[in-house]
C-alpha cells in the first residue's frame, strides 16, 4: 500500500496515494484509530476525503487533538499516551505508548477486488508482527485456550448445534484483543462487522493476520500497559453495561419444553417446596401461538399476567424468549404490519426474503435501521404491562432453517424473485438487502440491533425498572444492551471445562454479564456434572439452568440425594455472594472490567498465570478454581505470587498459603476451591429464597490481612434508579497492628444495624478497638461492630 501525500489538520490525519488512504484519529486517550482503505481507487473513495461511516459498535464522541509531522517518507502522528509512525513507502506503521515502548508492528496492508455476481468479491488484510513471546486473549466467543496464539478464526455469527469444544465461528463475533508481552499490553479491535477471519500466528508463526470480505479495515490500537487499562480503553470506545437489577444476579431456571402454566408452577413449587432459591423461570418457545413473536398461546397460557402475579409472589420473575423471524401468515398484526412499513429484509426484486425457522413461513425484521428497532422495542410493551421482567433474544444470528426463492411473497412488484446469493450457514444469503446494504457485510450486527432495540424499548416502557435482555447473538458493542449466554453447550465435563476460558475471553472483550447453561442445554447430565457445573455457575454472573425438550429434566432434585443437597449449597452460596457479586457489576457499569478475570489480570508478567485456562479470578480478590474432570477429588492449582488464604466453599480452613507456585487443592464433590488474596476483602450475606433490596441486612466482611488493604461494596434498593451507597474500607498491618477504616458517600440508609468484620491472617489479639465484641477463630479474628463504624484497630 504505497502513500504519497498528506493533509494534517487538527484531529485528522490522512494519507494518501494512487490507489489507498490511511486515516488517523484519536477517539480517546492510549487509543488511536487507523482506518485503511487499500481500495479507495477501487470503491469510489475520492481523496483527499474518505466518506463517513457507521459504526455499530463506537459510542465514542469527538476526537481528541493529533499531533503530527511528516520528516521525508515517515509521519510521525501522536496523541495523549499513544504514536503511531507511518512509512509512506509501504503503508506499514509502528504503535507505540506514552512510554515511548514499541507495542505493534504493522507488515503489510492490501486488498483486492474481483468483480463477480451477485456480489463483488472484495477482501482486505492487515498482516501484524507476532513476537514468539506474545500471548493474544480474548477474541470474544472462541474456543480454546486463554492465549489463542496458534489459532484460526472466523467472525461470522453461526447458529451451531451442537456445537463441539473446536466448532468455530460460533454465536457471537467480537473482533478484539488483548496482546500480552513481557508483562505490557495493547489491544486491536477491528471495527468491520463484514465477515472476517484471523489467524494467530497458525499458518506464519511470526504473523497475525486479519482478513475481511469489506473494503477497508478500521482498525482502534490501544495502549496499556495493565491488560485491565485495554479493557477500559475498550470499554470506553465502545461503551460500558448499564446496571442490572439485582434479581437478574440471583438463580435462574429454564427448560425448552415448560409446556403450559401448570409445568411452570410446578417447576417453582418444586423449588420452594425443597428450600432451592430462585428469582427468574424463563419461557421458552412453548409460550407462544404456533411460534408467532409477541403472542401467547392461551390454551396453554391462558392468563400471563395472572401467572407473573402468582410467580412473582414467591420472589420469582418471568423472563420470555423471542426470536426475530415472523411467521409470514396474514391476519398476523405483526407480519401485516411489518410489511406494510417495509420493515423487512428483502431480496433484490424487492420482495421480502422469506425463510423456513420454528415459524415456516418467515420473514425477518432489519434490526440494522432505527426506525424498525424503536417498532420492534415498542411491541414487548404487552409482554412488560402483563408482568414479564426480562426478554431473552434467540435465534438472532439470524437462524434460518432454508430459504427458498419458491416460498416467496409477493413484492412490491407482484414478483418473486427467482435467485439467491450465497449462504454460509444457517442463515440469510450474503446479497439479501438490509436498505442499501448487503447482508454479507451486517449479518453479524443483525443481533446487536435486535438487543438494542429490546434494551431501549423496556426503558421506554417500563423507566422505572433496569432492562434484562439475555441475547444469544452478539456484536462489539453488545455489553450496553445485553447479557450474553454461549449456546448450546452439551451436558458433559469438556463443555464444562471449555466454559471458563470462553467466558474470560468474552469479559476480556468487554462482556461482564456472561453465563453458560448449566449443567449442558444438550445430552443427559450426571449428577456430578449438575453439582460441578453448579460449583463453577456460582461465579458466572449469569447462573442459569437450562434444557432442551427431548432431554432428561435438570431441576436439582431429578438428580435425587445427595446431589439435591449440595445443589441447594450451592445456590445458598451464591445468594451469599450477592454483596461482591453485585459491587463488581457496578464496577463493570463504570469501568467496563469484567467480573470473571484471568490471572493474569493480578500477574501479566507470571506465564503460569497465562495458562491457567480452567481458573479465574473473581473481581481481584477471590481465586477461583472449579474441579472440571469427572470423578476428581483433588485439583492442581497455580497461585500466583503473595499470600493466600484457603476460602473453600466461601468459608474455608482459614489456612495461609504462599503463592508463586502450583498447589494440590482438596475438592472432594461437597467443595469448590477457593482463595481469597493478601488484602482482599470481599463481603457476604446470609442467603435467602429469592433476592429483595441489595441493602443488605446482614453483612459479613473477609478481610485478609496485609500491608495494604481495600474494599468496596455498592448498595442501592437492586432496581429502578433511586439512591445508592459506596462503602469502601482502607487499612492494613503495619508490624503487630492492623488497622481498617471506613468511608461512606451516598444517601441510601444502611438496612442493617451491625456488621461483622472477619479478619484473616491474625495471631490472637492483646487488644481491639473500636469494636462492640470480638473473638478468636482459627487463623482469623471475628470482630463485631455497629453498622456506620469509622476505624477499628487490632493489636497483636
Amino acid at each position: 500500500m504505497h502513500l504519497t501525500d498528506a493533509s494534517i489538520a487538527g484531529a485528522r490525519v490522512l494519507l494518501w496515494g494512487a490507489r489507498a488512504a490511511v486515516e488517523i484519529r484519536c477517539p480517546g486517550p492510549g487509543v488511536l484509530r487507523v482506518r485503511h482503505a487499500p481500495l479507495s481507487s477501487v470503491v469510489g473513495f475520492t481523496h483527499p476525503e474518505l466518506p463517513d461511516k457507521r459504526s455499530f459498535a463506537v459510542v465514542a464522541g469527538d476526537a481528541l487533538p493529533l499531533r503530527a509531522r511528516r520528516e521525508g517518507d515517515t509521519v510521525r502522528v501522536s496523541a495523549e499516551g499513544a504514536c503511531l509512525e507511518v512509512a509512506l513507502a509501504s503503508g506499514t506503521w509502528a504503535f507505540s505508548d506514552g512510554e515511548g515502548r514499541v507495542l505493534a508492528r504493522s507488515e503489510a496492508v492490501s486488498g483486492e477486488a474481483r468483480p463477480a455476481f451477485p456480489l463483488d468479491q472484495l477482501r482486505t488484510r492487515l498482516s501484524l508482527a507476532a513476537p514468539p513471546e506474545e500471548a493474544y486473549l480474548g477474541f470474544g466467543e472462541k474456543v480454546g485456550p486463554l492465549d489463542k496464539r496458534g489459532m484460526r478464526f472466523t467472525f461470522w455469527n453461526t447458529d451451531a448445534f451442537p456445537p463441539q469444544v473446536d466448532t468455530d465461528p460460533l454465536y457471537a463475533s467480537i473482533p478484539f484483543f488483548v496482546a500480552l508481552r513481557g508483562g505490557v499490553a495493547w489491544g486491536l479491535f477491528l471495527d468491520e462487522p463484514w465477515r472476517s477471519e484471523v489467524d494467530v500466528a497458525l499458518g506464519d508463526p511470526a504473523r497475525l493476520e486479519w482478513e475481511s470480505r469489506g473494503p477497508e479495515l478500521d482498525v482502534y490500537l490501544m495502549a496499556g500497559p495493565h491488560p485491565a487499562d485495554v479493557v477500559r480503553r475498550y470499554a470506553a470506545l465502545t461503551g460500558r453495561p448499564a446496571m442490572p437489577p439485582l434479581w437478574s444476579l440471583g438463580a435462574h431456571q429454564s427448560r425448552w419444553g415448560y409446556e403450559n402454566e401448570d409445568d411452570v408452577r410446578g417447576v417453582v413449587r418444586g423449588y420452594r417446596s425443597r428450600g432451592l432459591p430462585l428469582d427468574a423461570i424463563h419461557l421458552d418457545i412453548d409460550h407462544m401461538d404456533a411460534y408467532k413473536a409477541w403472542t401467547w398461546d392461551r390454551a396453554r397460557f391462558p392468563d400471563p399476567a395472572r401467572l407473573a402475579r402468582e410467580l412473582a409472589a414467591e420472589g420469582v420473575r418471568v423472563v420470555t424468549i423471542v426470536d426475530p423471524a415472523l411467521k409470514a401468515e396474514p391476519g398476523y398484526p405483526v407480519y401485516e404490519e411489518a410489511r406494510a412499513r417495509d420493515h423487512l429484509v428483502r431480496l433484490d426484486r424487492g420482495d421480502p426474503l422469506v425463510g423456513e425457522v420454528w415459524p415456516d413461513p418467515a420473514v425477518f425484521p432489519d434490526f440494522t435501521r432505527d426506525e424498525v428497532q424503536r417498532w420492534w422495542g415498542d411491541l414487548q410493551r404487552s409482554f412488560l404491562d402483563a408482568g414479564v421482567a426480562g426478554i431473552w433474544n434467540d435465534m438472532n444470528e439470524p437462524a434460518c432453517f432454508s430459504v427458498r426463492p419458491d416460498r416467496g411473497v409477493p413484492g412490491p412488484s407482484g414478483q418473486r424473485s427467482s435467485g439467491l446469493g450465497r449462504i454460509e450457514g444457517s442463515t440469510l444469503p450474503d446479497d439479501a438487502r438490509h436498505g442499501a446494504r448487503r447482508h454479507l457485510e451486517v449479518h453479524n450486527v443483525y443481533g446487536l440491533g435486535m438487543a438494542r432495540a429490546a434494551f431501549e424499548g423496556f426503558a421506554r416502557h417500563a423507566p422505572d425498572r433496569r432492562p434484562f435482555v439475555l441475547t444469544r447473538a452478539a456484536f462489539a458493542g453488545i455489553q450496553r444492551y445485553a447479557a450474553v449466554w454461549t449456546g448450546d453447550f452439551s451436558s458433559n465435563f469438556t463443555h464444562l471445562e471449555a466454559s471458563i476460558a470462553m467466558l474470560l475471553g468474552l469479559g476480556l472483550s468487554g462482556v461482564p454479564f456472561t453465563g453458560a447453561d448449566i449443567p449442558g442445554f444438550v445430552g443427559r447430565a450426571s449428577g456430578e456434572l449438575l453439582v460441578r457445573w453448579m460449583q463453577a455457575g456460582l461465579f458466572y454472573p449469569l447462573m442459569r439452568n437450562h434444557a432442551a425438550r427431548g432431554r432428561p429434566a435438570q431441576e436439582p432434585w431429578r438428580f435425587g440425594e445427595p446431589y439435591l443437597g449440595l445443589a441447594r449449597a450451592v445456590l445458598e452460596r451464591r445468594y451469599r455472594l450477592l454483596p461482591t457479586l453485585y459491587t463488581l457489576m457496578r464496577e463493570a457499569a463504570e469501568t467496563g472490567l469484567p467480573v470473571l478475570r484471568p490471572l493474569c489480570f493480578l500477574a501479566p508478567g507470571d506465564r503460569h498465570a497465562l495458562r491457567a485456562d480452567d481458573q479465574l479470578l473473581f473481581g481481584d480478590d477471590l481465586l477461583v478454581a472449579p474441579v472440571v474432570r469427572p470423578g476428581q477429588s483433588k485439583r492442581l492449582v497455580y497461585l500466583p505470587e503473595g499470600a493466600w488464604v484457603d476460602f473453600a466453599n466461601l468459608e474455608g480452613s482459614g489456612r495461609r498459603v504462599e503463592g508463586g507456585r502450583h498447589v494440590i487443592a482438596d475438592a472432594p464433590l461437597e467443595v469448590v476451591p477457593v482463595w481469597l488474596r493478601a488484602g482482599g476483602a470481599v463481603a457476604l450475606t446470609a442467603p435467602r429464597m429469592h433476592t429483595q433490596r441489595a441493602s443488605w441486612e446482614e453483612l459479613v466482611w473477609h478481610v485478609h490481612a496485609a500491608p495494604v488493604v481495600r474494599g468496596c461494596l455498592y448498595e442501592d434498593e437492586g432496581d429502578g434508579h433511586g439512591a445508592s451507597r459506596v462503602t469502601r474500607l482502607a487499612g492494613g498491618l503495619d508490624g503487630a497492628t492492623f488497622h481498617l477504616e471506613r468511608r461512606a458517600e451516598g444517601a441510601l440508609p444502611l438496612a442493617r444495624a451491625v456488621e461483622t468484620i472477619r479478619i484473616h491472617g491474625l495471631p490472637p489479639p492483646r487488644a481491639v478497638a473500636g469494636a462492640r465484641s470480638h473473638r478468636v477463630l482459627e487463623g482469623a479474628v471475628e470482630i463485631e461492630v455497629a453498622a456506620d463504624w469509622r476505624r477499628i484497630e487490632v493489636r497483636s
